[in-house]
């Protein structure tokens, strides 16, 4: 693993972090390549996680680029009952590490803290877990091929979206 890769994951993690947190989405949506897998699995019981987003029960699961579009579509339309009131939020990304690595692709993992104020209901919250990226390099720089977020405190007594966690 080079450190060239790690700051190159870095930059690319903080970059999505800071877009979610601003509401870019257009520029959130670019850094995903067209068949990405973003996935929330549930947990099966105290211990275990789903591993089938197919047959099993997720938070979030969407397949394609084009699915995170209709959701952040839905999202700015006012249409989402959920995101009427856009939550504040700030992503703290830590703890970034290169698990895998080809000059094509990377496996990445890391540290997230998710912290929230939903205004309409005067509450604060934390959510905070694991992120598994897989990198793809594309003609046009790193791009993420699957998201994966290991949430460890799955109680939600807030909304729960993509720019949530």
């Amino acid at each position: 693993m080079t450190d060239q890769m790690l700051r190159e994951a870095e930059a690319l993690l903080y970059r999505e972090a800071l877009l979610l947190d601003e509401g870019s989405y257009d520029a959130w949506l670019d850094l995903f390549t067209p068949d990405t897998e973003f996935w929330m699995p549930a947990w099966r019981n105290e211990s275990e996680q789903t591993s089938d987003p197919d047959s099993e029960l997720s938070l979030i699961y969407y397949q394609g680029r084009s699915n995170l579009e209709d959701r952040v579509r839905r999202v700015r339309s006012g249409l989402s009952i959920a995101s009427k009131v856009r939550l504040r939020v700030m992503h703290a990304i830590s703890n970034v590490l290169v698990t895998a690595q080809t000059p094509d692709s990377a496996s990445i993992s890391s540290c997230f803290t998710v912290h929230l104020v939903d205004v309409r209901a005067g509450r604060t919250h934390t959510f905070f877990g694991r992120y598994e990226h897989e990198l793809v390099r594309t003609d046009r720089g790193w791009r993420i091929s699957r998201k994966v977020i290991r949430l460890l405190n799955d109680v939600v007594p807030t909304l729960l979206d993509f720019y949530s966690i």
